[in-house]
């Protein structure tokens, strides 16, 4: 048994597109035409991080329903939890592409953390590896 998706409702399939590739360094799985259950077009939408199985569904928000839930989809929690073996590296690329990162890093005893927003609102964590002068 595996989970191979998981949806994350959005505005524009592009942006969204962009933020998880160029910012987060994801891997492009597939973008094909597609339609909705009543034939209007849509596109089906996959990124994964690299190596990885579970991939996120990239699913424009179809009505007022879906519409309420982008970018609050954890009613204001932390939705996603990120773990990265470059920290230092991924941080760099996001701050480049101008992610949203609404605190400072923070060191845990399970790793380094920042907290990030994804283009529509949603909160991540960014989490690497516990900082080597920490361990001591």
């Amino acid at each position: 048994m595996r989970l191979s998706l998981a949806t994350l409702l959005v505005d524009d399939y592009d942006t969204a597109i962009a933020f998880f590739v160029d910012a987060l360094g994801f891997e492009l799985e597939e973008d094909a035409p597609s339609f909705t259950n009543d034939g209007r077009p849509k596109r089906w939408v996959v990124v994964k991080p690299p190596g990885a199985e579970t991939g996120i569904l990239l699913a424009r928000a179809d009505g007022d329903r879906q519409a309420a839930g982008v970018g609050d989809q954890a009613a204001g929690r932390v939705a996603f939890f990120l773990h990265v073996d470059d920290f230092d590296g991924t941080l760099a690329r996001m701050r480049s592409a101008g992610a949203d990162l609404i605190e400072g890093v923070r060191d845990e005893p399970y790793g380094r953390v920042v907290v990030f927003r994804d283009p529509v609102g949603n909160r991540w964590d960014l989490i690497g590896p516990v900082k080597a002068d920490a361990r001591r």
